[in-house]
């Protein structure tokens, strides 16, 4: 147990240092001489160096173990922004923010698997997993007020360096205090073992096949976190530009601060698990287009209302989310499921900001948001496979795990 605390400790401190620099990074660049174009395309390349990384964490924290894999990237982290604090010229940042996008793609799939070989039984290993959320929701309701308060305090370049040495020392601290759980003979031996797929008895309908066939997985899912993080990408791109003084650097951090607020109570209202995934998620995502909607139409709504709403409805869908692609893919498929999800977020997140900085002197970004969401919206229309399997207190059905490959 003594490590989980450790480990939430070591998250929160970096979650806190990651989300401190979304109010700073953009007048930051500004500042060197960027165009809303280039700011866009420092802001992708940083989710678009995610998906190689992504892609050798999936093997390499599970061949090497979670530990060494935390505190690289931490330490890394760490020298990036000290070289951060340092640049002159738009093209560096993009440079060091492209590698810190390889560098930290590692951290988030070391942690969690770390959480998940921590726990004694699956209800164990679920309340670490809500830890684990309730850190990260903490920590970026805190940070962007922060980050903001030290930009306009002591400067962009200070408060680079600051976040920069806290990272590097706590990622030191954790080769100490994060101590990984020895691998049981059983897990061994699992690791090695090649999955066995027992044939389905001719007994069974045709119907159950069909239902249990690996090809009937909808990949239509994945529209959904792809439009989820363009949205907002294009957020976290548009906000801080609303101006490069001290005081909106300010309240950027603010608004940022009240988004993740809005998350924190919607996250808090655990009744929400009970009703179908699917049926929150098609709430949650239509409720987020309206929002982004009225911030592109300038309607007589506050900004703070707008996002308060939007931070809400990420509450609902991200939770949702998840117990969607669980209910559909079956354990024997956790990985690759997750590994696509990750992907699937990087990708967005990339469009997002991109697609800003090329049309925001044309029209409102938001309108992208907008677009993005509902497409997703439309591709997500009502399967009965949709409702299958789900039965919040039964077990996992058997047809699942035959049919996973």
């Amino acid at each position: 147990m003594k490590t989980a605390v450790w480990l939430y400790l070591f998250l929160f401190v970096a979650f806190f240092d990651l989300h401190a620099q979304y109010p700073m990074l953009t007048p930051f660049a500004v500042s060197l001489g960027a165009a809303p174009s280039f700011i866009g395309l420092v802001m992708g390349m940083y989710s678009l160096t995610h998906l190689p990384g992504n892609l050798i964490a999936g093997v390499a924290v599970d061949r090497f173990g979670s530990r060494l894999f935390i505190a690289a990237s931490l330490v890394g982290a760490g020298i990036l922004l000290l070289f951060q604090a340092r640049v002159t010229d738009p093209w560096q940042l993009l440079y060091i923010r492209s590698i810190s996008g390889f560098v930290l793609a590692f951290l988030s799939p070391a942690c969690m698997s770390l959480l998940a070989r921590l726990a004694k039984d699956h209800i164990h290993q679920g309340k670490l997993m809500a830890g684990n959320g309730l850190v990260h929701t903490i920590a970026s309701v805190i940070s962007p007020a922060a980050g903001a308060y030290l930009a306009a305090s002591i400067g962009f370049s200070q408060s680079f360096a600051m976040l920069g040495w806290i990272l590097l020392l706590t990622g030191i601290l954790s080769l100490w205090f994060v101590k990984e759980p020895a691998r049981s003979p059983e897990e061994i031996a699992e690791l090695k073992k090649k999955p066995i797929v027992p044939a389905i008895e001719s007994g069974k309908p045709d119907s159950l096949k069909e239902q249990s066939s690996p090809s009937r997985f909808p990949w239509t899912i994945f529209s959904l976190p792809i439009g989820m993080a363009c949205a907002q990408g294009i957020l976290a791109f548009e906000l801080p530009l609303r101006g490069t003084d001290a005081a909106t650097i300010m309240s950027t951090g603010i608004l940022f601060s009240i988004v993740s607020l809005g998350a924190l109570v919607t996250l808090g209202l655990l009744f929400l698990n009970r009703y179908l995934p699917y049926s929150r998620t098609l709430v949650g995502l239509l409720l987020l287009a309206i929002c982004y909607y009225g911030l592109a139409s300038d309607w007589p709504v506050p900004m703070v209302a707008l996002l308060f709403v939007i931070g809400m409805a990420k509450g609902v869908i991200f939770p949702a989310m998840t117990s969607f692609l669980l209910q559909l893919s079956g354990p024997s498929r956790y990985g690759r499921t997750f590994s696509l999800l990750s992907i699937s977020l990087s990708i967005g997140s990339f469009l997002g900001p991109v697609a800003a900085g090329a049309v925001r002197e044309h029209f409102s970004p938001y309108f992208l948001s907008f677009l993005a969401l509902m497409i997703a919206l439309a591709l997500l229309f009502p399967r009965p496979s949709f409702r299958d399997n789900w039965n919040p207190r039964g077990p996992i059905p058997l047809h699942q795990e035959i049919n996973a490959k």
